[in-house]
């Protein structure tokens, strides 16, 4: 599958203001699923760019601005190749097929970082809703456990986007039954840890309806280490495991690491005015629908034959000192 994605952030200023270093992380991680065709990034004002990978092997871009301006534009644009078409081709190490299991030795100090809770003052009321799926003493399959968390989230709680930074604790949005996507898979990062199952934070783009036609910002899942299988990802928003459709840009320990624009600016504290994330990811390599050709008609008239139709590709939080552009789903 090929996929085309534009990302524009724009943040607009009242006055001139300077710009302190941002780190940017919106360039796809590469693999074996995934290829990078062509990339294009435009930033403005005047800049420096140096890219570095972060400890997870993210790929950051980090910029220094040489002049103050009342706007700050960054653009993206990306050509994929995505070869991970089926989320379920996988296979369970024997000993992970049922839960609970506990990880190999050689594998726990890599692991380790991300088993650990980040927000210990949540635990209790999390293993109290923990408990509606699963018990001390049960028995169940590992795969079914987290798809049943994975749905339960997408079914019962209420998506509302949010453009400030930062995510709800897990705490906060079973208070609130709903949040962003970054807020559920915040949630279910934490669940798994509860259960001593490696989870990280992930941050990237979908291929949905609201992407197609722009208008859109980014998305975020988890990935669970799975023996056998190794990281597979899994969307609460969507209640799905992660596929084709999903493209990874950063995964983190924790949620707050994985922003993509991160900043700040020098100036009076109300000289911000707003922000502006369109995001459009289409997949360009669809095939033509044709409509069958109609019976030949014997007539002196010029014979009628249907025209091929082919399928139309839809194109298209302000804080003080400081700029994020924030994580959600379209």
């Amino acid at each position: 599958m090929k996929i085309r994605i534009r990302h524009r952030t724009t943040y607009n200023y009242g006055t001139p203001v300077t710009f302190g270093q941002h780190k940017i992380m919106i360039r796809p991680r590469e693999g074996h699923d995934l290829h990078i065709e062509s990339s294009i990034l435009e930033i403005s004002p005047a800049h420096t760019i140096h890219w570095m990978r972060d400890v997870e092997g993210n790929s950051i871009a980090r910029v220094d601005f040489a002049e103050t301006a009342t706007q700050l534009m960054i653009y993206s644009e990306l050509i994929l190749e995505h070869y991970d078409s089926n989320p379920l081709d996988f296979i369970l190490d024997e000993t992970a097929v049922h839960y609970p299991f506990v990880y190999e030795p050689d594998s726990l100090p890599e692991l380790a970082p991300f088993m650990h809770i980040i927000y210990p003052k949540d635990a209790v009321r999390l293993k109290d809703w923990l408990n509606q799926f699963w018990k001390p003493g049960d028995h169940t399959e590992t795969l079914a456990l987290l798809q049943n968390v994975n749905r339960h989230i997408n079914h019962t709680f209420q998506y509302q986007r949010r453009d400030e930074p930062g995510v709800q604790t897990p705490g906060e949005t079973l208070q609130k039954n709903s949040g962003s996507c970054r807020d559920f898979a915040t949630l279910f990062l934490e669940a798994c840890r509860c259960w001593g199952l490696a989870a990280r934070f992930v941050s990237g783009y979908m291929q949905c309806e609201a992407t197609e036609a722009g208008g859109a910002s980014t998305h975020a899942w988890i990935e669970v280490y799975l023996p056998g299988a190794g990281w597979k990802g899994f969307d609460p928003t969507s209640g799905i495991l992660t596929g084709s459709q999903h493209v990874t840009v950063a995964v983190a320990r924790n949620p707050e690491n994985a922003t993509p624009i991160a900043g700040s600016f020098t100036g009076p504290a109300t000289a911000f005015q707003s922000i502006l994330v369109d995001v459009n990811v289409v997949q360009i390599d669809k095939p033509a629908l044709s409509v069958p050709a109609r019976k030949q008609l014997q007539s002196t008239q010029n014979q009628s034959v249907a025209q091929p139709q082919q399928m139309a590709q839809q194109s298209p939080a302000p804080m003080d000192m400081v700029i994020h552009a924030t994580t959600d789903c379209p």
